[in-house]
């Protein structure tokens, strides 16, 4: 099984491309869901959070993280954000091994990674295959994010401003689907990729390497064991 990376900016249609894939029967692993199950009440991440930045970035009834008003500090503050993201960038990236790994024993042949920052962080580049970069033009992306979390303009530019620009992402990908058309567009470019990604025999590699590597600890672990038996009965 490999894997496929599918990143982008904040508001450049995504989760579109995910949907897509998920119903043509692509498992994706989506890191966002991940990070919001990561800071669910009384999850290790949850403290932290709470010790590091106060209650003013809980909700008061229910405990549960105000993600709003986390990303107004955030956004406002560089530190702050590196402090935010050395508390769940691990956890989120271990629950994501996890569930590469359930893939890999469900018999998929690939699997696509919802990854926004995946440039940003760089913690996953080795491991990724292919890459996919969604872009579209940067008014769209504004107006989407507007629509979306009814953000100002400048709230809005400064979220996007704050990711790594898409054309550079777009420079270090395999893929770049454009999402600034209509869903039709976007549709086509995914299925030609998909197609793609379908004839690779990349997966039987990775196995034939893991197998490999799984019989020779094997065989390994069986010689020492039957190297100690002799030794065992010879004294």
């Amino acid at each position: 099984m490999f894997l496929v990376a599918l990143t982008g900016g904040i508001a450049s249609g995504k989760s579109t491309v995910t949907k897509i894939f998920r119903d043509n029967g692509v498992p994706v692993i989506d890191a966002d869901a991940i990070a919001r199950q990561v800071v669910e009440p009384g999850r290790p991440a949850w403290h932290k959070i709470k010790a590091a930045f106060g209650e003013e970035v809980f909700h008061a009834e229910s405990g549960e993280l105000n993600r709003e008003a986390l990303g107004r500090i955030i956004f406002d503050d560089v530190e702050k954000r590196r402090v935010l993201n050395e508390i769940t960038h691990p956890e989120i990236h271990r629950t994501i091994y996890r569930e590469v790994i359930k893939c890999f024993f469900m018999g998929h042949n690939f699997v696509v990674l919802d990854l926004p920052l995946l440039f940003e962080i760089r913690v996953m580049l080795n491991y990724i295959h292919k890459i996919i970069t969604v872009t579209c033009e940067e008014d769209i992306q504004v107006t989407r994010l507007m629509d979306r979390s009814q953000y100002t303009e400048a709230e809005a530019k400064k979220r996007i401003k704050a990711q790594m620009p898409l054309e550079l992402k777009c420079e270090q990908s395999h893929f770049v689907i454009e999402n600034s058309g209509t869903l039709r567009d976007t549709e086509e470019q995914t299925l030609k990729i998909l197609a793609i990604l379908q004839d690779s025999n990349q997966h039987w590699k990775i196995r034939g390497v893991i197998f490999a590597t799984a019989a020779l600890l094997v065989s390994s672990i069986a010689w020492l064991l039957n190297y100690k038996y002799k030794w065992f009965n010879s004294n």
